[in-house]
């Protein structure tokens, strides 16, 4: 619910902080938000965004899958770096699938922030505890200075700028990625994106001046997926863009029903207000 986070927001025209009434938010430069229906909130800047936002049947191939537990041993990963109380941020929201976990996992509150509507209308829903937003990660977030304790990016993009920005002095960062084993077997069988062998290090270059690494372990595992599991994980993302269900049942035909798929993703805590040995 957006009246938990309300102080945690700021304008995203002038940065200044924001007060809610009669579903409104309003700075004090006058600018205004309306709230949605759902009780999201769309806090957009004024560029507009070269990115694709999740669709309406991503989103729902996501919660099928996920909510059938294939990802569980990362959603577990990623909660247990999150403190009691804690106020969390997860760009790149998607479902509130682990924000929702990391949320309850310590009994705080949090903000999902993603550029899809139908994702905003979905994390709306959570708890009275999270709010949702409408905004681009690219973008500079529509959150205050230094109010965050844990902000999440989970497969998602990393604003690492606006990570620093945002987060309180000792605040973390947990970063999943994918390493270029995860869902292997299904990029030359199915035609699913691969995985840059490079994301890693480029990751931790991208860190360096704001963060420092304090913990980074690989989770990785097989999981026996039937085709309607391997559908879902292939068209909750990117890969989406460009195959379609027939696509994917036609490639699928010939394959063994169920068949083993590896997960395999790195799990990057990134602190800030530390610092390196000289």
């Amino acid at each position: 619910m957006l009246t938990a986070v309300v102080d945690l927001l700021s304008c995203p025209v002038c940065r200044a902080s924001l007060d809610l009434a009669d579903r409104t938010l309003w700075c004090t430069a006058g600018h205004s938000f309306d709230l949605a229906r759902q009780g999201y909130v769309t806090l957009l800047g004024g560029a507009g965004s070269n990115f694709r936002s999740d669709t309406p049947d991503m989103l729902a191939a996501r919660t099928r899958f996920l909510d059938s537990g294939f990802f569980d041993p990362i959603l577990s990963a990623v909660s247990r770096q999150c403190p009691p109380a804690a106020t969390i941020l997860d760009v790149g929201a998607g479902t509130g699938h682990y924000l929702s976990a990391a949320v309850d996992a310590g009994g705080g509150r949090g903000v999902g922030l993603d550029l899809s509507k139908a994702a905003a209308r979905q994390v709306s829903r959570l708890s009275d505890t999270i709010g949702a937003v409408v905004a681009d990660g690219w973008q500079p977030f529509p959150i205050a200075d230094e109010v965050i304790d844990v902000a999440l990016s989970i497969f998602s993009p990393r604003n690492v700028s606006e990570f620093a920005r945002v987060l309180r002095p000792g605040g973390i960062l947990v970063v999943v990625s994918p390493t270029p084993r995860h869902l292997g077997e299904l990029v030359a069988q199915v035609g699913m994106i691969g995985v840059d062998k490079d994301k890693t290090e480029r990751i931790g270059n991208s860190m360096s001046g704001h963060f420092v690494r304090t913990d980074r372990r690989l989770v990785e595992y097989q999981v026996e997926l039937g085709h309607s599991d391997i559908a879902d994980v292939v068209l909750m993302g990117p890969s989406a863009f460009h195959l379609t269900r027939t696509e994917v049942d036609a490639k699928l035909a010939g394959l063994p029903d169920p068949m083993p798929v590896t997960a395999s993703v790195t799990v990057g805590v990134y602190q800030t207000g530390l610092q390196t040995d000289s």
